[in-house]
C-alpha cells in the first residue's frame, strides 16, 4: 500500500492543476492597479467638463492678453452665446482678422455640452445673443468683462472674470459682480 506524506500526493507533482495563491494574488493586484487608471478616466461628469472649460477659457483669455501685449499685436475673442462657440482671432496690418497662428488657440476652448450663456462688459451690457467681441489691444483686455458658462445640467454654471489688468478669476455659480 503507497504512502505519502501530509500535504503532497503522487499525481500533484507530476501535473500542476491550478494557479497557488501568489499568482493569483498578483493577478488581482495588476487588475485593481489598472482599474484604478482607467475608471477615473471613464467617469467624467458634466460638471468636471464644465470646471476644465472655465478653466482652459481662463487660461486662453491670460495667454491673448500676454501675446497681444508682447507680440504688439491686436487680437479680438469672438464668442457666440447660447453656443459654445469660441474664435480668437488676430488683427492683420490691413484691419482684416486673420488666424492667431498658435495651435492653442485655434482648438476648442470649450468641452462638448459646454455652453457660453452671456457675456457682459460696460460698454455692451449682456449679450445673450449674437455675437460678443473681447478686444485685445496693445495693451492688453479693454474692459472689465464677465463671461457665464453652463454645463449640460442646468443647475451648474461658472463665471469667468477678465480684468484690464491682466487678472483673470474663475468661480462657481453665477456671479456679476466681483467678489
Amino acid at each position: 500500500m503507497p504512502t505519502s506524506r501530509a500535504g503532497t500526493s503522487s499525481n500533484r507533482l507530476n501535473s500542476p492543476a491550478g494557479f497557488t495563491l501568489m499568482e493569483l494574488l498578483v493577478v488581482i493586484a495588476l487588475l485593481a492597479v489598472a482599474a484604478g487608471i482607467v475608471l477615473p478616466r471613464l467617469t467624467v461628469s458634466s460638471s468636471m467638463e464644465l470646471n476644465r472649460s472655465a478653466r482652459q477659457l481662463a487660461a486662453a483669455i491670460r495667454y491673448v492678453q500676454d501675446r497681444a501685449i508682447t507680440g504688439k499685436t491686436p487680437h479680438r475673442m469672438r464668442m457666440e452665446p447660447g453656443t459654445g462657440i469660441i474664435r480668437i482671432t488676430r488683427l492683420q496690418d490691413d484691419g482684416s482678422e486673420g488666424e492667431p497662428g498658435e495651435s492653442f488657440l485655434e482648438r476648442p476652448l470649450l468641452a462638448e455640452g459646454v455652453t457660453v450663456t452671456d457675456v457682459i462688459t460696460p460698454g455692451r451690457g449682456k449679450t445673450e445673443t449674437g455675437e460678443a467681441v473681447l478686444r485685445f489691444d496693445m495693451a492688453g483686455l479693454g474692459d472689465f468683462t464677465v463671461i457665464h458658462l453652463k454645463g449640460e445640467d442646468e443647475d451648474d454654471a461658472m463665471t469667468i472674470m477678465a480684468y484690464p489688468s491682466g487678472k483673470v478669476t474663475v468661480s462657481e455659480g453665477y456671479q456679476e459682480e466681483p467678489l
